[in-house]
Parts: C-alpha cells; sequence; structure tokens
C-alpha cells in the first residue's frame, strides 16, 4: 500500500501473535518497522525473518512496558532516523488466571494492569509528542478486546484493563481532535495465540479446551484489520472495531460444536 509505505510504525508486544502478524504485514505494505518485546532473542528473530522476507528495515529492541523508565529511555535514545514514528500499535498486553475476583491473585492483577493500562500509556505518553513534534499525521492504534465491552466470570480484572484501553482511547481522540493524529480501538474476541497459555499459567491443555469446538480468530484476521485502519486516507478515522468468531456473541457467549 503506497500510503504506508516507509512510514515508521512502533509495535510493542512483536514477538508473537498478533503483535508479530501486525509487523509482517505492515512489512509488506512497505513500512519501516520498530518492534519490541519483553525478549530480545525473539524479537530479534521476528525482524529477521521479516527482513529477509520483505528487505525493508526494521529495528528490534528489547522492552518491558510496565518499566515507566525503560520506556522513556528507549524513546529519548532511538536513532536519529527511528525518531519520526508515525504509526504506534499498543499491543502488548496479557491476561493471566481466571480466578473469581476473591480468590485472585495480586501479583496477576498487577501484571495485567500494568502491562496492559500503563505500559500502554507510557508508550503513549512518549510517543504522541514526538508525532505533533515532527507533524506527522500520527496514528495511535490500540488492540484492546471485547472484553473491555462486557465482562464475564473469572475475568473481573481483565475486563477492567480492557474497559480501560476503549476509554483511554476515547479520550485521546477527544484530546487530538485538533491535531492530524487519528485514534484507533481494535477489540477482538476469541483470538488463537498463546494468549490463554499465558493465562493458564503455562497449561497448554487447558488452553487448547478454549478454541475447541469453535474456529477461533487468528493473529493475521487482526492484523488485516490494523492495517486497514492505519492505511485507510488521512481525512478517515476509523474509531473502533469489534471483531469476533463468526460463533462468538461476547466473551461469555460462545457456541462450539460438539464432537
Amino acid at each position: 500500500m503506497k500510503i504506508l509505505k516507509d512510514k515508521i510504525v512502533f509495535i510493542s508486544g512483536a514477538s508473537g501473535g498478533i503483535g508479530k502478524a501486525c509487523a509482517e504485514l505492515f512489512a509488506k505494505s512497505g513500512a519501516k518497522l520498530i518492534i519490541s518485546a519483553r525478549t530480545v532473542e525473539k524479537v530479534q528473530e521476528v525482524a529477521n525473518e521479516i527482513k529477509e522476507k520483505y528487505q525493508t528495515d526494521v529495528l528490534a529492541l528489547q522492552l518491558d512496558v510496565q518499566d515507566k523508565k525503560a520506556v522513556n529511555e528507549l524513546i529519548d535514545t532511538l536513532p536519529l532516523d527511528w525518531q519520526k514514528i508515525d504509526i504506534l500499535v499498543n499491543n502488548a498486553g496479557l491476561a493471566r488466571g481466571m480466578d473469581k475476583l476473591h480468590e485472585g491473585e495480586p501479583e496477576d492483577w498487577e501484571a495485567m494492569i500494568d502491562t496492559n493500562v500503563k505500559g500502554l500509556l507510557y508508550l503513549t505518553r512518549k510517543i504522541v509528542p514526538r508525532m505533533l513534534e515532527h507533524n506527522v499525521n500520527g496514528h495511535v492504534i490500540n488492540i484492546g478486546s471485547t472484553a473491555g465491552i462486557i465482562a464475564y466470570p473469572g475475568g473481573t480484572v481483565y475486563c477492567a484493563t480492557k474497559a480501560a484501553v476503549k476509554f483511554i482511547s476515547d479520550g485521546l481522540r477527544m484530546d487530538v481532535v485538533d491535531t492530524p493524529i487519528r485514534v484507533t480501538n481494535i477489540q477482538p474476541g476469541m483470538v488463537e495465540t498463546n494468549f490463554s497459555v499465558v493465562r493458564f499459567h503455562g497449561n497448554q491443555q487447558k488452553a487448547d479446551n478454549v478454541y475447541e469446538g469453535i474456529e477461533p480468530l487468528v493473529a493475521e484476521d487482526i492484523a488485516d484489520i490494523v492495517v486497514y485502519a492505519a492505511s485507510a486516507p488521512a481525512h478517515v478515522q476509523i474509531c473502533e472495531v469489534t471483531v469476533t468468531p463468526t460463533h462468538q456473541a461476547t466473551g461469555g457467549i460462545v457456541h462450539k460444536e460438539k464432537k
């Protein structure tokens, strides 16, 4: 897509899943990429794959978005050629546990709040002023969830964090309404990535059970929507997209075929 050619796109949580799929599709569209993740080896592997496949520039960086100091230092020390960020994809996020609130682990709550909410805020706070400084038609794309619209049992804190993403997106859109910056919130339902493996603390069987009997979305489905929103003409702002598998109505209402 010509509109994305040579744009600089920053994607957090890009070592796999939706983040990696977004990186690949942006690269295919001619964009240059800054991709980050907590594990530098994994994100460097993604960068190497993309460079070889699409012959585009990719900068791979280690970053835990929960660490405000690390976020600030990383953005402040970007190489000169990478400072003019056009698009920010706040993708880093996670779910931990399926306990009832009164039985939950505070450590799980903190991981979700620090990543899904505070990490998104830290990156947005550092990058949006640079978009304004460089007078680019900037775009902030947040990966929310249907969990931010309707809660479901066992997901109280996760749902709260994704509701926060929705309202942060809405509020930021108001804050930058007098600028060229656009804000989009993508709210997927069931997407089969390593999401459920993380939620169940590495229990692959429990994770597999989540998607049994239904054809879930895949990471590439969400990447298609992200890149579509980013490639819309500058006067078009896609504010919010909610997407689910055909047999999912909400986080808690799913039809599964019996074996």
